[in-house]
């Protein structure tokens, strides 16, 4: 599944030359352009300042249409123009910068100009926006490797689905594609999680786990909220994608795999590491290349085309034709916190609730939005009016969750991260779906 490229942009980016005056490093100059350059003590930088007060990830540059971004990265002495410190700025013009006791000359160069293909389409990502096409060039060109893949995003951005897209488009697509959620292992479970377990290892293990590493073999892994992962255990997922192979809880012996790894996190693992709480080497090794999936907010352009495919998706094209363009503007009018996670859920109760005759996406919004606007206050305790705003918004996330997972109450509990039981005590409540399967046990 190739990416579509439609046509080719050009955009013009302001990058420049960054130049040690005062200090040592691996090199005397780094060339700022597009691909965004790290700098620290770290040796996997890409300028390393032998400088103890300079952190392990301290800044980032990249060229932009703005001039060139700097970016400090949670760094514990701070990055400096002059006496100002600053956290991110765009330089257009000659500047000093200090950090640590190293002093950097930023000059700018001629702005160059840089192809951006205008993709409608990587497997199955839509979008339009000059971001999402962005993403889409960065899929393309990994799909064909076995480099480890960083995706960072907010939650609900679909960071699984590009992970499935590169994968889909790679080599080992007929191979396993197993996903891994970091955030939801217990931490004193983590190892085994990650690398499996033999039988009687330890307390608990009354049958022998195999790794999802073993289970992916010869396809790809998808490390998910990678930032979870407990320090512990850290170093032993370093050891096992540098070696290829990993070594089960209670074996003595290690088992060579094959597979490509991508990670995801929704937290900002440069601070993480700078922090303390994230080994810089491990985040070199899974961030090889990175893909930075920007919020829906900041890609609103974007929600036609995503509005098409997700009522596609979902099984009922037709209905396409019954969106009405009023619905659609006061999508784009929407801030998005739950990204496209969020328009998803608003797509799926919409179908649910309107079978026939024109569909207005944007008042399923409304748990979301307009709590106000509806003046809850006027009659009400503050206990009734929120009582009455959940209740609005559990009918509609489960009637939203019923649809996607087809009435699967198993499905639906591990997209929710609740027990069945549960789950079927709010269909029941909210009479959502057939009340005989949900009261089955």
């Amino acid at each position: 599944m190739d990416a579509t490229v439609v046509a080719k942009g050009r955009v013009e980016v302001r990058g420049g030359t960054l130049k040690v005056s005062r200090g040592q490093a691996n090199k005397q100059s780094l060339e700022v352009g597009p691909e965004t350059q790290v700098i620290g003590r770290n040796e996997a930088c890409d300028l390393v300042l032998d400088d103890r007060k300079v952190s392990a990830v301290h800044m980032e540059l990249v060229a932009t249409e703005r001039g060139v971004r700097v970016r400090d990265l949670g760094s514990r002495n701070g990055t400096f123009i002059g006496d100002t410190r600053v956290g991110e700025v765009y330089l257009m013009k000659p500047t000093s910068l200090t950090v640590g006791e190293s002093l950097l000359e930023f000059s700018p160069t001629t702005p160059e100009q840089v192809d951006i293909p205008e993709v409608a389409q990587f497997g199955p990502l839509v979008g339009v926006s000059q971001g999402m096409r962005g993403v889409f060039e960065r899929c393309r060109k990994a799909a064909p490797t076995d480099l480890t893949v960083l995706i960072l995003g907010e939650t609900g951005c679909g960071k699984e689905l590009v992970a499935q897209a590169i994968h889909q488009a790679s080599s080992r697509a007929n191979k396993p594609f197993v996903v891994v959620d970091c955030g939801a292992i217990p931490p004193s479970l983590a190892e085994s999680a990650l690398f499996g377990h033999e039988r009687g290892s330890f307390t608990g293990a009354v049958d022998k786990r195999i790794s999802p590493f073993v289970e992916a073999d010869g396809g790809t892994i998808f490390l998910d909220e990678l930032g979870e992962l407990p320090v512990d255990v850290q170093p032993k997922l370093l050891r096992a994608l540098a070696e290829q192979r990993i070594k089960a809880v209670g074996s003595n012996n290690y088992r060579p795999v094959n597979v490509r790894v991508i990670a995801a996190t929704r937290r900002d693992l440069v601070r993480e590491v700078n922090a303390g709480t994230f080994r810089s080497d491990l985040y070199f090794r899974v961030a090889q290349l990175r893909i930075e999936l920007p919020p829906l907010r900041e890609r609103l352009e974007d929600i036609p085309a995503l509005v098409r495919k997700m009522i596609t998706d979902l099984g009922d094209p037709s209905a396409n034709d019954r969106v009405t363009t009023d619905s659609l503007e006061r999508l784009m009018r929407h801030d998005w916190p739950g990204n496209v996670r969020e328009l998803r859920n608003v797509i799926a109760v919409a179908l649910a609730f309107g079978k026939e005759g024109p569909i207005d996406l944007a008042q399923h919004l409304a748990p979301l939005v307009s709590a106000s606007e509806s003046t809850p206050t006027r009659g009400r305790t503050f206990q009734d009016a929120k009582r009455e705003v959940l209740a609005r918004f559990e009918r509609e996330y489960f009637t939203a969750l019923y649809a996607e997972c087809s009435g699967n109450v198993s499905e639906i509990g591990r997209r929710a991260a609740m027990e069945r039981a549960h789950v079927r005590g709010y269909l029941r409540r909210h009479g959502i779906g057939d009340p005989k399967k949900s009261s089955e046990p």
